[in-house]
């Protein structure tokens, strides 16, 4: 679904945010919280792990409601950084593409909405 690529590229919907959120899985919950805690060297609490997806109406993890990238998204208009022209030279999106290797790929799908 179109819909669950994130303003960034990444995919919603293999989230294990959004899918403890969807399937009220506290333990997932649980196990998500404590491995990004660890894995970004931040206090993740259990109770911020409720999303249902970058452009999905519904609750947003703590961190998608301040993204630079969400935020710079919303105010040109666009859906994902797959509209945007700027693309292939923007800092702001560049270290998500560099990171999750399917990421452009799923913006240019996600263009076609």
């Amino acid at each position: 679904m179109k819909q669950l690529i994130a303003c960034c590229g990444i995919n919603c919907e293999n989230c294990d945010a959004r899918i403890a959120t969807i399937t009220n899985d506290n333990d997932l919950r649980e196990k998500t919280a404590k491995m990004w805690s660890e894995m970004f060297s931040a206090d993740i609490s259990v109770a911020s792990i409720n999303c249902t997806g970058c452009r999905i109406e519904g609750p947003k993890f703590n961190h998608c409601t301040t993204c630079e990238i969400r935020n710079c998204v919303t105010e040109k208009g666009f859906a994902t950084c797959g509209d945007c022209e700027e693309l292939d030279t923007c800092q702001k999106v560049s270290s998500i593409l560099r990171h999750v290797p399917d990421a452009k790929e799923n913006l240019i799908v996600a263009r076609t909405e």
